[in-house]
């Protein structure tokens, strides 16, 4: 049997991980992109197409963009500099904590670190009560 963490992470996988976390609603959003909030606070959402997130080439906007809140601008920072990494922002989330990813790019991610992004987004968000109480029960995350 294969190893489904190490395996290349899907859009669906999204989904699946950020309803999996505690007291999670989930928002159609408009044009019914999924929204994930905590206590009311977005913590994943699936962007509608803006004129900030265009392929150079074509200058077609972007129909994928998924994002994903962090918890410091160091954090980000150090997401969208490694030229590895298939995060970005744009100018229209300077000062945002959050990361960009295409969903057509998610596969360059693993499972695994996919639901570390998706578990530090929701941590990011969530109350400190429930974050305390979500680290006690998961000491190693």
């Amino acid at each position: 049997m294969s190893d489904d963490r190490s395996r290349p992470a899907r859009t669906e996988d999204v989904h699946e991980l950020a309803l999996a976390m505690p007291h999670v609603t989930v928002d159609p959003g408009t044009a019914e992109n999924a929204v994930y909030q905590v206590g009311g606070k977005s913590f994943i959402f699936f962007r509608n197409p803006r004129p900030d997130a265009i392929d150079p080439d074509t200058e077609e906007r972007y129909r994928d963009v998924i994002v994903f809140w962090v918890t410091s601008e160091a954090d980000k920072q150090s997401l969208v500099q490694d030229e590895a990494s298939p995060f970005f922002t744009t100018a229209h989330f300077d000062g945002h904590p959050s990361v960009l990813l295409r969903a057509s790019h998610i596969g360059d991610l693993t499972r695994e670190e996919l639901a570390e992004l998706v578990q530090d987004a929701w941590l990011s968000r969530a109350s400190a009560r429930r974050a305390a109480t979500w680290l006690r029960a998961h000491p190693s995350a």
